[in-house]
């Protein structure tokens, strides 16, 4: 009884930890995605402020140069972790279908054990009638 009970807490904790773990690379996700947004519009505004917007050219806005490095990293970074939230994903939705199938279990077992409990019970009342009627 307590292993089963045990196993089934461990199947709660095992999706519930994959669950948080979608949800944070979700919002790293987004958070990246911010950066980079941030980041389009600096460098926007620093080749307006410049007039140039050619990367190539030899007087290029050193801050835009950098701040395209930085939004290329970012940028990377996100393409990275949703081939994480991929894979975390998948293994949220397994983590999920053991749990269904170990609370499936037990429901099952549960009502086997009530079934016979009650099944016991007309034998245990008969017993007793006969123990005292004799």
């Amino acid at each position: 009884m307590k292993s089963r009970d045990t196993l089934l807490r461990l199947k709660r904790f095992q999706a519930d930890e994959k669950r948080r773990r979608v949800k944070q690379l979700e919002l790293m996700i987004a958070e990246f995605n911010r950066m980079a947004g941030d980041l389009d519009r600096e460098i926007a505004a620093e080749e307006q402020r410049a007039r140039i917007s050619d990367p190539t050219h030899f007087a290029y806005p050193t801050y835009a140069r950098a701040a395209r490095g930085r939004r290329d990293n970012i940028v990377a970074s996100a393409e990275e972790l949703r081939g994480q939230l991929e894979e975390a994903v998948a293994a949220r939705e397994e983590a999920e279908a053991e749990l269904a199938k170990a609370e499936s279990l037990e429901g099952r077992e549960k009502a086997a054990e009530k079934i016979a409990d009650v099944m016991r019970a007309p034998e245990l009342r008969m017993a007793g009638l006969r123990g005292a009627s004799a």
